[in-house]
């Protein structure tokens, strides 16, 4: 499997980025300042880099430049600010990308995708991703949801957050995990937004009979895929 090195001090957002990246098929690194992030990059050879601009020992820019300078490997830059400067610095230093904070990790990983097919090379088997479960098929290259066969118009989001339920099947996501996972760590809406998505879902769901699975309410928890055997 191809190797994805994710620098960042904020261990949270690598956590969950690493989570996005394997469900791409990628093998994760984690690397939580600059200096192991160059360690990790010289040993492991990673096939693409995500970098955080602002890191302990030695910032992104800097770690940007000296990779760039030994390999032409996809570099994509996260930071929380916003300043077009630092946007202009970022991608002449050899950035490939520049991703501002906040952002959800599906973003993040349709960069990546976007990237490597700008520069040709592949380095994820061409596969496509779906998920079946019982009489629910999700199809999340193009965002096409079927029940029985028939397909069930959802949004893009609404899509997202079935396929995160079905594909942790029996493992309750709690509201925060959802948010962090689809919305992005550093969303500062109403996390309640959560609980409109599920019942808009479950009202577009209900339309079709599905009784082997089910979105279950686990109280004072958050939410669940079912499988009824």
């Amino acid at each position: 499997m191809a190797v994805m090195l994710i620098a960042d001090d904020n261990k949270q957002l690598v956590r969950i980025l690493c989570d996005a990246a394997r469900a791409e098929g990628f093998t994760p690194l984690a690397a939580y300042d600059g200096a192991q992030a160059l360690e990790l990059f010289r040993t492991e050879e990673p096939a693409v880099v995500l970098l955080d601009v602002m890191m302990p020992q030695i910032d992104g820019f800097q770690v940007c430049r000296l990779i760039r300078a030994e390999s032409t490997v996809p570099v994509l830059m996260i930071t929380a600010r916003s300043e077009e400067f630092e946007k202009i610095m970022g991608l002449d230093i050899g950035a490939d990308d520049y991703i501002v904070k906040p952002f959800s990790p599906a973003e993040v990983m349709a960069r990546v995708r976007a990237v490597m097919r700008r520069i040709g090379r592949e380095t994820v088997p061409s596969q496509r991703r779906t998920l079946h479960a019982g009489s629910l098929r999700i199809d999340l290259d193009e965002y096409r949801v079927e029940i029985n066969g028939e397909p069930v118009v959802l949004t893009k989001r609404e899509t997202d957050v079935l396929w995160t339920l079905a594909s942790g099947a029996g493992r309750v996501f709690t509201r925060d995990m959802l948010l962090d996972q689809l919305w992005g760590i550093d969303y500062y809406g109403d996390p309640r937004t959560v609980d409109s998505h599920i019942k808009r879902l479950r009202a577009k769901l209900a339309a079709a009979s599905h009784p082997d699975w089910s979105i279950e309410t686990v109280r004072g928890a958050g939410y669940r895929f079912e499988r009824v055997q």
